[in-house]
């Protein structure tokens, strides 16, 4: 195999030298968005790439030869021309008209050996374990350290930042706060902290010379599917989980934005990891499929979508551990107080990041209170909604939903009687969003509660929409068993918010829910997952968690029980045989 060469980064004045007719063709927000990435920044110039990078960001979707991910395998770059001879191209997901963002290399089955003699070359007992290669937890604790300051400086921040705004649009805000959440993730397992994941435990035994030790193994070949919403967060955490435990993982990103982790592994070479030490695989969901089965991977990571795990599930008889789909909840107690915050908190947890976040609020149970006239929360939704923008990204495509999938599915819920549209439920105006993705105004529609439950309603009504949308109903205090009847009738439980400071509200919902991630008190949000806390769904033995030393340990490491017994006693005489 080739090594990769490495691509000449793209001048400012090149970036600049598009022909005029082209850029004619743009709306004036696809112009807003191009010629000023970051909002009120500066795009990114040359001088502004870091050396180990191989991309410009700022030049993604504006020259006519887009850029080419490539494939990482058993420790060398290969490009697409070697890997495959096939190829994904990624639209401008901003401007259906403007040159592609890059080139993914669309991997084939046929063309999967490399990547099954990597994984089968990875023994059971992981590449290291607490008996084995016990140096690179310290390496990977190093590593580790570096790779957080690094995203820690301003210009490789605003490196990646770019990098996920071009990929997946979203506001400046949200894309450096997913570069800061992960920077702080990783200055977190600095130094020491990696081998106090494999804290081992000791108990003694029945007799001189017995102790029983308790590990926490690895698995040796694991795989991470990983999805677009988070380019950089989602991914990092659990690929640097899995590597700090001593497997060896082989990652298949979402196409869309592959080219986003393709450049953090090219920090972390630069920050001392080995390249052999994790595969990249660019490739369709069935070409992965293959891989795992055919490669021996004993562990699956995936997060995404419902259907897609459970086909995982079943190929791999249980070998999975899922954060898939979210159908998250809010509640608003009868305790109203603080109605700007909450409006602003609820508009942030349904519409930040086009509400393409597994934690976006799905739906909205509303004390009967809050719907007063001198409180006017709905109208305050309604004007926060009102102010999102193509101008700054507050909103944009919707990379899974199409538009008509959006406006079919409001017009159902619109059917169900006493049933209303709050706000949205109509096309962005003024775009040139490519049709495969979606482009709909931030929506909410308002259901009446005991419709919602009926058998004929309630799927709908509870139905994801990954995208800018929010099914919002009412209740008074006789109906809070209906509110808890739905939450306990949803399928997946993943993050969860119960807005109020009336102590017995709270805990009566808190202990008649599940959901992994919830939130209390009167600042409650559905969103957030920071490096601080647990982050994964409860009630599903199959659930994933991310981010803190537990969600490591439980995704990836299984428990080994080692028991020393050593001493005969001297006085030992052979029992009878039982």
């Amino acid at each position: 195999m080739l090594s990769r060469t490495r691509l000449a980064a793209t001048t400012t004045s090149a970036i600049r030298s598009r022909p005029a007719a082209a850029a004619a063709n743009r709306n004036n927000n696809a112009v807003g968005f191009f010629s000023s990435s970051l909002g009120s920044r500066r795009p990114l110039s040359s001088a502004a790439v870091p050396t180990w990078a191989t991309l410009d960001p700022s030049s993604l979707g504006c020259t006519s030869e887009p850029y080419a991910v490539s494939n990482l395998v058993d420790g060398a770059w290969v490009s697409d021309s070697i890997t495959s001879q096939n190829k994904i191209i990624i639209p401008n997901p901003m401007d259906k008209d403007a040159p592609p963002i890059c080139t993914v290399p669309d991997t084939q089955v046929e063309e999967l050996g490399p990547f099954i003699e990597s994984m089968r070359k990875v023994p059971k007992s992981g590449v290291h374990n607490p008996l084995k290669n016990v140096e690179r937890y310290l390496q990977f604790g190093e590593i580790s350290r570096k790779a957080g300051e690094a995203l820690a400086d301003p210009t490789i921040a605003s490196f990646f930042a770019t990098s996920i705004q071009k990929t997946v649009p979203k506001s400046h805000a949200q894309a450096l706060g997913e570069v800061k959440v992960t920077a702080s993730f990783l200055q977190n397992f600095g130094s020491d902290n990696v081998r106090f994941l494999a804290r081992s435990f000791g108990i003694p035994g029945d007799h001189a010379g017995q102790f029983s030790h308790g590990h926490r193994w690895p698995y040796g070949a694991v795989a991470i599917i990983a999805p677009f919403n988070f380019p950089l967060e989602i991914p990092v955490l659990q690929l640097m989980g899995s590597l700090f435990m001593g497997n060896k993982p082989v990652l298949k990103p979402a196409e869309k934005c592959s080219l986003v982790m393709e450049q953090f592994l090219h920090l972390l070479h630069d920050c001392g990891m080995e390249k052999g030490d994790v595969d990249l695989l660019n490739c369709r969901g069935p070409v992965a499929e293959r891989l795992i089965l055919d490669g021996d991977v004993r562990l699956t990571q995936f997060t995404g979508s419902s259907s897609v795990a459970e086909r995982l599930l079943e190929v791999t008889k249980g070998k999975v551990k899922i954060e898939d789909a979210g159908f998250d909840w809010k509640i608003l107690g009868p305790d109203v107080a603080d109605v700007d915050y909450v409006a602003w908190q609820c508009d942030q947890d349904a519409y930040a990041c086009t509400g393409q976040k597994c934690s976006a609020q799905s739906i909205l149970f509303a004390h009967r209170n809050w719907e007063e006239e001198t409180v006017g929360l709905f109208d305050k939704l309604k004007v926060n909604a009102s102010r999102r923008s193509l101008d700054d990204i507050t909103v944009g495509p919707v990379m899974t939903v199409t538009t008509e999938r959006i406006l079919d599915h409001t017009a159902q819920l619109l059917a169900i009687p006493g049933a209303k549209l709050l706000f949205g439920g109509k096309e962005l105006r003024d775009h040139n969003i490519p049709e495969v993705y979606g482009a709909v105004e931030p929506t909410a529609v308002y259901v009446p509660l005991r419709e919602m439950l009926k058998e004929e309603h309630f799927d709908v009504c509870t139905t994801e929409i990954f995208g800018p949308f929010q099914v919002v109903t009412t209740f008074d205090d006789t109906e809070m068993c209906h509110v808890i009847e739905a939450c306990e009738r949803m399928s997946h439980h993943l993050t969860a918010a119960v807005v109020s400071n009336d102590v017995e509200f709270q805990s009566t919902i808190l202990a008649h829910t599940v959901n992994g991630t919830t939130y209390a008190g009167r600042r409650a949000r559905t969103t957030g997952a920071p490096q601080n806390h647990w982050f994964g769904p409860a009630g599903d033995a199959r659930g994933a968690g991310i981010g803190t030393p537990e969600a490591i340990k439980m995704v990836w490491s299984c428990h080994r029980e080692i028991i020393m017994d050593s001493v005969v006693p001297k006085d030992w005489t052979q029992p009878k045989a039982t």
